[in-house]
């Protein structure tokens, strides 16, 4: 059943790998190839680095950078250590970060160097002295990180670890916005994979090469990557999403495989140097993360000849959930193409009603999902995760139905969360900010359709008496408190809210304007 039964651990991929694919190349990275037998011993140098500098197991060691070669060593030294990898989400204000220090009480810091002025601003109010140790990407022998680990035992630790020990800790907002590390767990992490090793659909292996170009903190990337990886693929690294530098990998280092949000793949295609670029190489491209239109999947499928296969998951869930298949992507059937696919094998799904009740066909309700490579809980968050997870059963607050051939569609969410160009953005952190402006009574945040982004954030807003604020003004001041992307696009002035029986807001009633003719979904 299992592709290798040995690989038990995330630790066990990089040891696996460098046994049988010890000169095959592990990492591309500007330039620099680490074999899979240099990634081994890299990650044990740095293990027992990180050893002799206090961090133990179950320890949590967060990362603080962005796409490179480090990042993977850094994750298999972790495991190797069992201690739990944190990728920090490089694009928070320094306010938002500080939160997420104080969460998760990191033994050590590994913090790259154009994000030390914000990591200083972050750690300014922790009271705990966390150790930092410096990482140039890209600089291989004079990178700081490097030199830290050189002379560090070459020899694996191979720290015990269980199947419910966590190895990644990710953070998510929760839609009270207070962030929560989701704990995915050695065990859980296998099982994933295994999931996609009886999916007929995943063809992955060691003679192909990933293209890793999505940001380091998303599971997206991190979860393919890894799937990759679990099969002996190659890792080509951009080291952020730029059209320029991604166009120029396909060409130059000729990836087969690649994962992008909708987002990113309208970026390639709008490109001047699109036209000049040799897309034979890459025969899969994995996309999820926001609404895809119609009109975007039509140009892609037409301009880049290989297969598309999109995903809908969590990072609760710890990967995909439901799978659109290469064979569903007929353009003839434009309706299957607004499906999210049909679950992977040992995972299922339910639609229940508001109390519980399983519906049938076409009856939209919220789906249950009961699969085995589920989250542990959330990090100090136990209360929360009871709120989601019950008798085995994830509450993926997202509204949708299947079809009478199984296929599923999701058409709403239940929390009002934004999907904008593969970032989630939760409308009630938002209006948090908003409720601090002086000149700002109440507000109202909503994802509306954006060609570019798929959704974008909308604040409608109702001034206090006697004040005049402006669109720009409040825009403004949200980029002074919150990461870029959750800060509004859009900010329209209203005297009142549509509400509900009860008084709330009818988020499903201010939508509607905007929405009316479209599908809004997950990708």
């Amino acid at each position: 059943m299992w592709a290798f039964p040995e690989v038990k651990t995330v630790a066990d991929i990089v040891r696996y790998n460098a046994k049988h694919y010890a000169d095959r190349p592990a990492t591309q990275f500007m330039g620099y190839s680490i074999s899979w037998a240099e990634m081994d011993e890299k990650s044990s140098k740095l293990a027992n680095a990180m050893r002799a500098a206090g961090v133990v197991a179950r320890d949590r060691v967060l990362f603080y950078g962005g796409n490179s070669d480090d990042y993977f060593i850094t994750i298999y030294a972790c495991a190797k250590l069992n201690a739990a990898f944190i990728p920090m989400n490089w694009r928070l204000a320094a306010a938002e970060a500080a939160v997420i220090l104080d969460d998760a009480e990191p033994a050590l810091a590994i913090v790259q160097d154009s994000f030390a002025s914000l990591w200083e601003k972050a750690s300014q109010s922790n009271s705990r002295n966390i150790p930092v140790v410096a990482m140039q990407a890209g600089k291989q022998d004079s990178n700081p990180l490097w030199q830290w680990f050189a002379d560090a035992d070459s020899s694996d630790p191979r720290a015990y670890c269980q199947p419910d020990d966590t190895a990644w800790q990710i953070y998510t907002s929760g839609t009270t916005g207070v962030p929560k590390g989701v704990e995915m767990v050695h065990g859980g992490i296998m099982n994933m994979r295994l999931c996609e090793h009886l999916e007929p659909a995943y063809t992955w292996g060691p003679e192909d090469r990933y293209l890793f170009c999505v940001p380091s903190f998303h599971l997206l990337g991190l979860g393919l990557s890894m799937q990759a990886m679990y099969n002996g693929a190659a890792i080509v690294i951009a080291t952020q999403f730029d059209p320029t530098e991604v166009l120029q990998l396909i060409n130059e280092q000729k990836p087969t495989l690649a994962g992008v949000a909708p987002v990113m793949l309208q970026f390639l295609l709008d490109h001047p140097e699109t036209d000049n670029t040799d897309f034979s190489c890459v025969r899969e491209i994995m996309y999820a993360g926001s609404p895809i239109s119609m009109g975007l999947l039509k140009r892609a499928m037409e301009k880049i000849p290989c297969k598309f296969m999109q995903f809908y998951g969590s990072t609760e869930s710890g990967g995909a959930i439901t799978l659109l298949r290469p064979d569903d992507h007929d353009l003839s059937n434009e309706k299957r193409l607004t499906s999210c696919g049909k679950p992977l094998p040992l995972i299922d799904i339910r639609i229940v009603d508001g109390d519980g009740n399983v519906l049938g066909a076409n009856q939209p309700g919220e789906m249950l999902i009961k699969l085995p490579s589920i989250a542990k809980s959330y990090w100090r968050k136990a209360k929360a995760w009871d709120e989601v997870y019950s008798d085995g059963w994830y509450k993926s607050g997202d509204v949708g139905y299947f079809d009478e051939d199984g296929y599923f569609y999701i058409v709403d969410r239940a929390k009002d969360m934004i999907v904008t160009g593969g970032e989630n953005v939760y409308s009630t952190e938002v209006e948090n900010c908003l409720s601090l402006h002086p000149d700002i009574a109440a507000s109202a945040v909503i994802g509306v359709p954006s060609e570019k982004w798929g959704e974008e954030v909308k604040a409608l807003v109702i001034p206090r008496p006697g004040s005049t604020p402006s669109a720009d003004e409040i825009i403004n001041y949200c980029k002074e408190n919150l990461a870029n992307y959750k800060c509004p696009k859009s900010v329209e002035f209203v005297e009142d809210f549509p509400r509900t029986g009860a008084g709330k807001v009818s988020k499903k009633d201010l939508r509607a304007p905007y929405w009316e003719g479209q599908q809004r979904g997950i990708g």
